[in-house]
């Protein structure tokens, strides 16, 4: 095989490879998302949100909801919201939030500040186990979620 053969192909490979593992054709690192620990469909409840190292801990009217179609909803602690959602295996980055203009105690708005702001900060990590659901910023700020009850 000549060399730009072999170039081609090892570039179609490596193009692919991020697709087998989505499509669950790779071992997930352990407490990474799979296809078997999905994100999408499934309405989380917000338990809190770690932002500096402290730990907030969220209104029980926190919810996210991320549809299989990329489209995100739920509330913020008081404000209800609406995003784009994009899903990429473990890798999650929200669009622009739109929110509903309410006001609410102090300390549902500073909650509700610190929500917002790690959900857009950029791509997050998301690691999945049984019934909880754990986002990670870049700077290590995390969103706490469990599966709300049916």
């Amino acid at each position: 095989m000549n060399r730009h053969k072999q170039r081609m192909t090892l570039m179609v490979a490596a193009a692919l490879v991020p697709f087998a593992v989505a499509c669950g054709g790779g071992k997930a690192e352990s407490g990474a998302v799979s296809v078997q620990q999905p994100v999408t469909g499934i309405d989380w409840r917000v338990d809190g949100v770690t932002v500096g190292g402290t730990t907030r801990h969220a209104p029980a009217t926190a919810r996210l909801r991320i549809d299989e179609d990329g489209r995100a909803a739920g509330n913020l602690g008081c404000n209800q919201f609406s995003a784009r959602a994009t899903v990429h295996g473990d890798r999650i980055t929200f669009g622009d939030l739109r929110t509903t203009r309410m006001a609410c105690a102090p300390e549902r708005m500073d909650f509700e500040r610190a929500l917002a702001r790690t959900l857009t900060t950029g791509t997050l990590l998301a690691e999945a186990g049984k019934a909880k659901l754990t986002l990670t910023d870049g700077e290590g700020d995390r969103v706490h979620l469990s599966r709300a009850p049916d």
